[in-house]
């Protein structure tokens, strides 16, 4: 979600806690974080905790949240199952 600055009209700033948040894990060290980014914001590479240059951003699956009619078993019309025997 986006707000407008009280600030100025023309500056849009991200709401706190609304920014991607990233996973990384150092190649060198093991060392696992997280970190907030603007999109724009070029990926981390180096590991903030031993300087090394082997930081990889890690990915994982996105849950997926089905809502509504339709997407369950249950849904589904029970008349189709008796009309075949004409």
């Amino acid at each position: 979600m986006w707000r407008v600055s009280r600030q100025s009209r023309n500056t849009v700033k991200p709401v706190e806690g609304t920014l991607p948040t990233y996973h990384y894990q150092c190649k060198n060290c093991g060392y696992d974080f997280t970190q907030w980014q603007e999109f724009s914001d070029d990926p981390i590479t180096v590991c903030p905790q031993c300087s090394a240059s082997q930081v990889r951003k890690i990915y994982s699956a996105v849950p997926i949240e089905f809502k509504g009619h339709g997407f369950y078993r249950t849904d589904a019309s029970s008349s189709s199952s008796g009309s075949s025997s004409k």
